[in-house]
């Protein structure tokens, strides 16, 4: 490498007298500055390329850190939220999330008669780790693990938003789609607490993400989409829902037929591992792999032989549908048990309405194929749980999703109008679309499953008349949870549950007449809530009675204010 002067008489390789037909001095000249210039270019290439490689560690650090300080503050959000919430004693959780882990672990399925009644069968394998962080850990550390890794939600939303939105994604959209999953009252209501759907809507909304994303490698992307929605049904029969959303937006896909066979190699081998060992289980038991559901196709003797569900939430006719997401605006909670208030699906459907009127005006598109294809899952899901189930909380994936929707919905139709206030400049689509993420979380109000405070924390103390192992029999739900409370040599028969009655004759009704044959030091006692209605009449069966003549000993019940009591029985021929 050397550098010439433009006034040089030296003789080099590239001169003028060496190149044809150029004239000399000029020539020379000429070819000189061109010699300079790619010298000057080949010193300062690699300084160039020195700063250009670490402009690119930089930023791909900045990336980095983003997303961790993103990962970090989410579940450092639902770990907050957790400990201002106090510890979770929710319904399901006192009726069979402690009840069936526990009697997974100690061998009880032999022993007891389904003391949570019909969701005795439920796949107990995605309550583990709240039950393991919940014993092993003082509260409320456990529980707030459980809200933290609730709260990677957020996290992957956020992740979800920047690649749906694409060039969208700015900060404030990004910011947007987050207010309005940070604040969804189902998701909120369920963090930090033993409820399965906020967790399993990791594994499902990642499933999502990636149909969505899955334009270079199709074929890898949507095997483990049906992998990872696949694990979530295998663990909760419920999220089935959003495995047909997931195979409809496939239909929109370059090669449907091939992505929806894929999407279901993927989803059968996810189910299988996940919940395949409790189905044989549970099939080896009962007779029905999925118990008690779709009864009148396995036919178990041990409950009717019909398709069991639950209806109660269930909307009267397609008007009643229709009004759903408005219902949820004024606060009318027919979704759910206990009151709640949400904007953001009656948002969606507005854009909708308002996106299908804006194409048939202009007679063209204004979503891309990905687009489409959010909305077709979305729609799709929210179909199949409107019709399957319309329990609320089992909606808080499509809850979650309600943010990305909105805010690509707002883009897309702002975009559509051509130029106008709201496309000549990003900052009034972003107050708009920032305004309205606002709204919708100042108005949503999540719904309460039940908490203690943290300085009382669920703890009962046993009454020294129950030390001594006895045969229980339930006369109510939720109670389960009281199981590991009583001595471990304890048998626990539930004859209250309206689903699942005890057949006479059945194996359960035989697993009861053998258990009163041989008696317990504690002696045979009943269990049920104080208040609740007189369930008495359903010992007659066993030819059994409250024993008047002995008292009633009680127990703190783990919602705060309710109370358990236990009266010693008698045979009625004795009586």
């Amino acid at each position: 490498m050397h550098f010439t002067s433009g006034l040089s008489a030296v003789q080099r390789p590239g001169s003028a007298r060496d190149v044809p037909g150029v004239p000399g001095a000029d020539g020379a000249l000429m070819l000189e500055r061109a010699a300079i210039s790619s010298d000057l270019r080949e010193v300062m290439s690699l300084p160039a390329a020195d700063r250009l490689r670490r402009s690119w560690r930089a930023k791909q650090r900045g990336n980095a850190l983003a997303a961790i300080a993103v990962v970090v503050c989410s579940m450092l959000a639902g770990a907050l939220y957790t400990l201002a919430m106090g510890e979770d004693v929710n319904w399901d959780w006192q009726n069979y999330h402690e009840y069936n882990v526990w009697a997974v672990l100690n061998g009880r399925y032999g022993v007891d008669v389904v003391p949570p009644g019909f969701q005795t069968y439920f796949n107990p394998l995605v309550y583990l780790p709240v039950y393991y962080l919940r014993h092993v850990l003082p509260a409320p550390y456990g529980l707030m693990i459980i809200g933290a890794v609730h709260g990677l939600n957020l996290a992957l939303i956020c992740l979800f938003a920047r690649l749906v939105l694409r060039q969208a994604a700015t900060i404030a959209p990004v910011i947007a789609v987050v207010v309005i999953a940070a604040s969804g009252p189902m998701t909120l209501s369920e963090v930090g607490t033993s409820f399965s759907d906020v967790l399993l809507a990791l594994p499902v909304i990642g499933g999502c993400l990636l149909i969505l994303v899955a334009d270079r490698r199709p074929a890898i992307c949507v095997l483990l989409a049906g992998l990872l929605i696949g694990a979530a049904v295998g663990l909760k029969l419920t999220n089935v829902v959003y495995a047909i959303g997931a195979a409809a937006a496939l239909l929109v896909s370059a090669r449907p037929l091939r992505a929806i066979a894929l999407l279901g190699i993927g989803g059968m081998a996810g189910a299988a591992l996940t919940g395949g060992g409790w189905c044989l289980i549970t099939w080896r038991d009962t007779g029905n792999p999925i118990l008690p559901l779709f009864n009148a196709l396995f036919q178990s003797s041990e409950v009717a032989g019909v398709n069991l569900m639950d209806a109660q939430f269930m909307p009267h006719g397609v008007l009643d549908a229709l009004a759903y997401p408005f219902y949820w605006l004024i606060g009318d909670h027919r979704g759910a048990e206990h009151p709640f208030r949400d904007a953001r699906f009656a948002v969606v459907m507005v854009l909708l309405v308002l996106g299908l009127w804006v194409r048939a005006r202009r007679k063209s598109a204004i979503l891309t194929r990905g687009d489409v294809q959010l909305v077709v899952l979305f729609a799709a899901s929210y179909l199949a749980w409107l019709g399957l189930f319309s329990i609320q909380r089992y909606a808080v994936v499509l809850e979650l999703l309600c943010g990305p929707l909105i805010v690509l919905l707002l883009t897309r139709l702002a975009a559509s109008t051509g130029p106008s206030s709201l496309t000549a400049s990003p900052r009034p689509l972003a107050v708009l679309t920032l305004t309205l993420a606002v709204a919708i979380a100042a108005w949503s109000q999540p719904a309460d499953w039940w908490h203690r405070p943290w300085s009382d924390v669920y703890r009962p103390k046993i009454a020294h008349e129950l030390d001594q192992p006895a045969t229980y029999f339930i006369l109510g739900k939720p109670l389960a949870y009281i199981a590991p409370q009583l001595p471990s040599q304890s048998r626990f028969y539930l004859l209250a549950d309206i689903a699942v009655p005890i057949v006479p004759g059945g194996i359960f009704d035989q697993r009861i007449r053998a258990g009163l044959k041989t008696p317990l030091p504690g002696g045979v006692r009943e269990l049920h809530m104080r208040g609740d209605p007189d369930r008495s009449a359903l010992l007659d069966r066993y030819e059994l009675t409250i024993d008047r003549s002995r008292p009633c000993v009680t127990i703190e019940g783990a919602r705060p204010g309710t109370v358990i009591e236990s009266c010693p029985l008698i045979a009625r021929t004795a009586h």
